[in-house]
This record gives C-alpha cells, sequence and structure tokens, in this order.
C-alpha cells in the first residue's frame, strides 16, 4: 500500500448531546470514497482531535477503519502532548486496522528541533506501521527543515511520508524534489491543492474534500494524465469556494460548508 493522491481530513460529526455521531461519521467516510478520493484521515486538525478525549480518539479510528472497510487507505493522526500518549494511540491504531500513523508534534509548548525528532523516533519505533510525520508550525512552535525531514527519514525506516501543513511552497518543494527518494510528501494547504500537484507531490491532504471529493480529485486525474489545461479549468471553477473556505477559521468553515451543501455534522465542539 503506497498512499498517494487526495486524502479526505475527515471532519467529526457531533450529535446534539455533544458526543462524536457515529452514524454520521460513518456516512461521511461513504460520502468521500463514493466522491473518489484515495484515503481518509481520521482525527487530524479538521477533525478536532485536540478537543477529543483519548477514548474518542480511539473510538473514531475504531469506526473509520471500520467503515472504510478497505476500500481506501485510513491513515490516523496519533500525535499528542506527551510522547508516552502518542505511543498508546499509535500502537491502538496499528491494532485497530490503520494504514498509516500520522504524528504531529507536541503543542501547546514548543520543543526544540532535537526534542521534536526525540518525541519522533520514540512514536514510529512502538509501530510496524508507516508513519507520516505532520509539520504543522502554526501550532507546534517547531518548523522542520527539509534537510532535517529527509535525514529522520533516512534514519528511520518506518517514516515514509510527510504531510507538510503551512503556505511555504518553496519548502514544500524541496521535500519533494530533494527527498523524494526517502519520503512522499502531502501537501496540507487545500489553496495550494493545483501547485502542488503540478510540483510532483504524492498527494494533498485535505479538510475541503469533506465537502467537494469528487470535484478535488477531478483536478488530480486532470493533472495525472497529463491535461494541465483541464486541470486549470477544474481548479479555477472550484478555487473560489476553497478560498472562501480558507479565509474563515477553517474547521467551522468546512462544517458550515457541509450544512450548505445538505450534509450537517454538527458544530465545532465548544
Amino acid at each position: 500500500m503506497t498512499l498517494h493522491g487526495i486524502l479526505t481530513a475527515l471532519a467529526t460529526p457531533f450529535a446534539a448531546d455533544g458526543g462524536i455521531d457515529e452514524a454520521r461519521l460513518r456516512a461521511l467516510v461513504d460520502r468521500s470514497v463514493d466522491g473518489g478520493v484515495h484515503g481518509v484521515v481520521v482525527c487530524g486538525s479538521t477533525g478536532e482531535f485536540s478537543a477529543l478525549s483519548g477514548d474518542e480518539r480511539r473510538f473514531a479510528v475504531e469506526v473509520v477503519v471500520d467503515q472504510a472497510a478497505g476500500r481506501v487507505p485510513v491513515v490516523a493522526q496519533t500525535g499528542a502532548t506527551s510522547t508516552a500518549e502518542a505511543i498508546r494511540l499509535s500502537r491502538h491504531a496499528q491494532s485497530a486496522g490503520a494504514d498509516v500513523v500520522m504524528v504531529v508534534a507536541p503543542y501547546y509548548e514548543p520543543l526544540s528541533v532535537d526534542g521534536t525528532l526525540t518525541y519522533l523516533r520514540a512514536v514510529a519505533g512502538s509501530v510496524d506501521l508507516p508513519v507520516m510525520l505532520y509539520n504543522l508550525p502554526v501550532a507546534t512552535g517547531v518548523d522542520l527543515d527539509p534537510d532535517v525531514v529527509g535525514a529522520l527519514a533516512r534514519e528511520v525506516e518506518n517514516i515514509r511520508y510527510i504531510k507538510n501543513t503551512t503556505v511555504d511552497m518553496a519548502q514544500s518543494a524541496r521535500l519533494i524534489h530533494n527527498h523524494g527518494d526517502v519520503i512522499s510528501t502531502f501537501v496540507g494547504w487545500d489553496s495550494l491543492l493545483l501547485a502542488a500537484l503540478v510540483e510532483g507531490a504524492a498527494g494533498v491532504m485535505a479538510g475541503t474534500a469533506n465537502v467537494v471529493p469528487a470535484q478535488l480529485v477531478a483536478v488530480h486525474d486532470a493533472v495525472a494524465s497529463g491535461d494541465l489545461g483541464l486541470a486549470r479549468k477544474l481548479w479555477s471553477e472550484i478555487y473560489p469556494l476553497i478560498d472562501r473556505i480558507m479565509a474563515q477559521p477553517f474547521v467551522p468553515a468546512v462544517k458550515a460548508e457541509l450544512a450548505a451543501v445538505g450534509f450537517p455534522v454538527g458544530i465545532p465542539r465548544p
């Protein structure tokens, strides 16, 4: 199994009582799979993982793996504010049947780069699954340089992917071109989707794929077939929506747009 293409960073539906809406989460997985995406991601930032309890995170992973049922790979985001918790969540994701674990660095209290690498080595070493690094400097206070990432991927065999969530496309290009032999780059900034695919990224992880999965997949497919004219046309049609979502607080905007297209998933957790 090699990850590629459009991965949906799944929203987490909440019921009126504030708990996870299991039926709606299952339907949301189906919405993305039916739209042709190449994988789904559970408990990422769009999934409000930092507002979920550990038990809720484990439950969400189990539900998504069960609902995906092997139709597409499942990436479980298992990073936490402590190494021990990240290891517990990663081992659970492996036992639950996830295909890849994605590990964000500890957030709230920024670590040094060396401290971050120590954490990532420990978490990757705790599982047999492929690991996706999650570079999210706006939340972690640490921006992993492409050369540091490349060195880590050469050192730790199961670190095979990175989600690079930054507006710095030049940084993503360095990952793609200088370290593509050891790590596959997924760009995590939705409005850079076309640029990332044309540059040669393995794919894009997009919260907006909850809303318009088939349209984003169509852009991907046009690029993959070499029809850049069609890709630009399709992207120009969907870009105004992506831009509007990106201009707002992201999770509320994604959930509002899902409601607008007739697929309500509740509001963000307070």
